[in-house]
């Protein structure tokens, strides 16, 4: 793994005025969550194909992370695998259903972002990209907070090309997983199972032309086909 000459220093977590928080006992509750949930996400096997590790690796650059909303468990744990050395950051939903996400977030290593499209939106995604300018890592969840499911929006064009920075589209496939029954059919991987991870990086010029959010609509639909393709890949 390469590792970065110097890390900048990152950004405390950033509420808009807006943003519902969470205190006292329920976020005790999602701190608690949070530490079942790194024990959880432990236990996991997760195996990517080479090129995939050496892109995930290479913590030289500060770079967006894009994944749909249902591979979220993850997230955090793929992080503290591959990129120790960079603070990620995520966009969440200045609404109460972002609060107990934020708190939860938080818990499990993450820093975050407050704001969504329909709240605080513009002020979130400018603070994103300072984020990002400021060469730390974010990620964001083209489909979140309420989809509809595999359909992005265009916060993720417009954070691209305003940070220039470069973006990584995510594929995830739970090989044993529980799946819930809310907007985003949320996956759960089973304790001790495998994930199956693909990544594709694109570079800022790629956001151009009027395509672009159809095209990494498309690109991500094909990262997370629910097929297995794990053959060659290495254990991270």
């Amino acid at each position: 793994m390469s590792t970065a000459a110097a890390t900048p220093p990152s950004p405390a977590t950033k509420t808009v005025a807006s943003a519902h928080v969470v205190q006292g006992w329920r976020r005790w509750f999602a701190w608690s969550a949070g530490a079942v949930v790194r024990l959880w996400c432990a236990s996991l096997r997760v195996v990517c194909p080479e090129e995939t590790r050496r892109l995930m690796s290479d913590d030289d650059r500060a770079t967006l992370f894009v994944l749909w909303h249902n591979r979220l468990f993850v997230a955090a744990e793929l992080s503290r695998r591959l990129r120790p050395t960079r603070p990620h950051h995520a966009l969440v939903s200045a609404s109460k259903d972002g609060a107990w996400l934020s708190a939860f977030f938080e818990s499990v290593g993450l820093r975050v972002v407050r704001g969504s499209s329909s709240r605080g939106g513009r002020e979130a995604v400018g603070e994103l990209v300072d984020v990002l300018r400021g060469g730390n890592d974010a990620g964001l969840t083209p489909d979140g907070p309420r989809g509809p499911i595999y359909v992005c929006k265009p916060g993720v064009v417009t954070v691209a090309r305003r940070s220039r920075a470069r973006v990584v589209l995510l594929g995830i496939h739970h090989a044993d997983a529980w799946t819930l029954r809310s907007w985003d059919r949320f996956e759960l991987p089973r304790p001790f199972s495998r994930v199956e991870l693909r990544a594709v990086a694109w570079e800022a010029d790629q956001f151009e032309g009027d395509d672009a959010l159809a095209r990494v609509e498309s690109t991500l639909r094909a990262l997370n086909a629910d097929t297995p393709r794990d053959g060659g890949a290495a254990v991270v």
